[in-house]
């Protein structure tokens, strides 16, 4: 079995017939030399040697910033002074948290740094295969792609910030306020803290990549904005359902959260638009003005 790759390092003479100026050209899988199955196999190993390394130099970095990332960052919202609680105008107390088994505190630490080390690793892991996948795509493709990874990048740190900065204050704050009686102390276990964070803040990060979500159904044909828009009360209840999931059972909570999503979800019906008016251009481009007609079976 052969494959064939652009070298990484030789450029062809000329471009085959149709590649000049034309976002639909050949790949450039053929223009270099040709790689075995067993090559493309080495390649790949690499790629993945040097992502995962990049993961690694990042959980070091984490360990020796690991008192900042805990004291600052996660513990943060559990501290009455918490910026956001200025900024929203909460009367907030302080959380007392425990750590009731003997290995807790110490099994929340590693799992902080390692999570912290993926994260910050994550986008030099993807970088590495990108190298990998990138000379065989088509240069339609790849802008494609670079637009893609942007705006999946900037809405996921946007959700991010939201369930950070917005839910988990609120949240934090009404579980730590619920009383069923006086002579129960609300007192939250680390490792269920940790968690309780990392959920709302990287929840509401994959929920915000909707638009993106969108963006790839729309390029295949699935999602459309016709589609979208007679959707738009079914879309509503989902987006209240996920708010009463991701936060405190109390209605501004809910609605605090499903208000972004219901924009976001507005804002996916322009980009579908825009995926749509792409994907019929790159098909006229391709057949004319008529798509081809089937062949009698």
């Amino acid at each position: 079995m052969k494959l064939t790759f652009k070298s990484r390092t030789s450029k062809p003479d000329a471009l085959p017939a149709g590649a000049q100026g034309d976002g639909a050209a050949e790949p450039l899988l053929s223009l270099g030399r040709e790689m075995s199955f067993l090559d493309h196999l080495e390649e790949l190993r690499w790629s993945l040697l040097k992502g995962f390394s990049g993961i690694i130099v990042a959980t070091i970095v984490a360990a020796f910033f690991s008192d900042w990332i805990v004291d600052v960052v996660l513990m943060g919202p559990a501290k009455s002074d918490f910026f956001m609680y200025d900024i929203l105008g909460m009367d907030a107390e302080t959380l007392v948290l425990q750590s009731r088994n003997p290995t807790g505190q110490f099994f929340a630490h590693m799992g902080i740094i390692f999570a912290v080390g993926i994260v910050l690793g994550s986008p030099l892991f993807i970088y590495f295969m990108w190298t990998f996948v990138e000379p065989g795509l088509y240069p339609n493709e790849k802008s494609g792609m670079r637009f893609a990874s942007f705006f999946a990048t900037f809405f996921f740190m946007l959700g991010l910030a939201f369930g950070y900065c917005i839910t988990t204050p609120f949240a934090l704050q009404f579980f730590a306020n619920y009383q069923i009686s006086d002579l129960i102390v609300n007192e939250f276990d680390i490792t269920r803290y940790f968690s309780m964070v990392t959920w709302w803040a990287f929840g509401a990060g994959l929920l915000f990549e909707l638009p993106v979500v969108i963006y790839f159904l729309a390029k295949l044909g699935i999602a459309t904005p016709e589609r979208l828009r007679s959707s738009r009360k079914y879309a509503l209840l989902v987006v209240l359902i996920i708010g009463a999931f991701l936060t405190p059972p109390d209605p501004f909570s809910q609605i605090l959260v499903a208000t972004p999503l219901m924009v976001l979800y507005e804002a996916s019906i322009y980009v579908a638009g825009f995926a749509e008016r792409k994907r019929q251009r790159m098909l006229r481009k391709a057949w004319g003005d008529e798509p081809p007609t089937p062949a009698p079976a």
